[in-house]
């Protein structure tokens, strides 16, 4: 392992997550009105706030050290993003949950694809922070990708892959090239899940994607990244997409058995002032549609900052969904995703 990356450049002073924490959870409010879906709570500062007593299985944990990681989409992304997040500061994050974390890959620069994935293996193996697995970046179309599986599978610890496209690089129609569903049916035969991270407006891609590597296990990231301004009757800006043909989307995705839904992503979108109720249509559709047997949780982090810290939309989920089942909530929180991605020990 390069020094220049060694495990130490993660560990940082817990004074310096701790600040910045209090820092920004300070400037954001989240009042949790009265409703259907569970008890008012206030969520803003530090206060106390209601939150699953349940193990947490937290299937979209990104990391990112820019001392030595190159991500060029962070150039012009909020301020918030442009700076280090490392284990401490998910600790941090997480505080007062049990959480076990998969970390997800941030689309480094190409050349470091290898590279993060060995990294990221190595943070789990020295039992660093709350890693307990990885989904890895990789370009399935590539030429050489059938030796890039070839030594990813050698990581037990990696159980899928993913390829961001909703990126300038990857147009429509990029994942149902021949070069792409060739990668995609390798990754199934290799016993390797794709997640699909991809804008709401070409989710019938996914479809005919899914539906041509059947033998291919998936993960739909971030509810097919739903808009909640779709679903609000005074929108704080033009919706991204339309309400009724993602529905209609999700509705033929969960008609594919091998695929999972991940709720997810949605928080980063709300507005300045939202609760459960702002993204509760959303998650009840993806639910109803998969299944209990097939949705996870994703906290997004750091993300979701974008629009609430990652406690709050954990809150906010609670409330969304606890009047469902225990027996469900339990699935969606942690036992689907420790079978799907075949977590091991407690």
């Amino acid at each position: 392992m390069d020094k220049k990356y060694r495990l130490a450049t993660w560990v940082r002073e817990v004074d310096r997550a701790y600040v910045h924490r209090r820092t920004f959870l300070k400037g954001v409010a989240f009042t949790v009105a009265a409703s259907a879906y569970g008890q008012a709570t206030d969520v803003q500062g530090d206060d106390q706030r209601e939150l699953p007593s349940f193990l947490i299985v937290d299937t979209h944990q990104h990391l990112w050290d820019l001392g030595w990681q190159k991500l060029p989409w962070l150039e012009n992304a909020p301020a918030v993003l442009r700076k280090n997040y490392l284990p401490v500061d998910y600790q941090q994050a997480v505080e007062g949950c049990n959480v076990q974390a998969i970390y997800m890959e941030v689309d480094v620069a190409e050349e470091q694809l290898q590279r993060e994935a060995e990294h990221v293996v190595q943070l789990i193996r020295n039992h660093v922070g709350l890693t307990r697995a990885a989904v890895v970046g990789a370009r399935p179309a590539a030429a050489m990708f059938g030796e890039y599986l070839a030594r990813i599978r050698r990581m037990p610890e990696v159980k899928g892959v993913r390829q961001v496209l909703h990126v300038a690089s990857t147009p429509p129609g990029f994942c149902l090239s021949k070069e792409f569903q060739r990668g995609i049916r390798k990754l199934g035969e290799a016993g390797l899940s794709f997640e699909l991270c991809m804008r709401p407006g070409e989710l019938e891609d996914a479809v005919r994607l899914v539906s041509e590597c059947s033998e291919t296990q998936f993960v739909l990231d971030h509810c097919g990244n739903a808009d909640p301004m779709a679903f609000s009757k005074k929108p704080a800006r033009q919706p991204e997409h339309d309400a009724d043909a993602w529905r209609r989307a999700i509705e033929r995705l969960a008609a594919r058995a091998n695929v999972i839904c991940k709720i997810s992503g949605i928080v980063a979108r709300v507005g300045a002032e939202w609760g459960p109720d702002d993204l509760a249509p959303i998650v009840l559709h993806c639910w109803d549609c998969f299944g209990p047997d097939r949705v996870v949780f994703g906290g997004d982090w750091p993300v979701c900052l974008l629009g609430a810290p990652l406690r709050s939309w954990i809150a906010a989920l609670h409330a969304i969904t606890r009047s469902r089942p225990e027996e469900h909530q339990r699935k969606l929180w942690s036992e689907n995703a420790r079978r799907f991605y075949r977590l091991s020990g407690g």
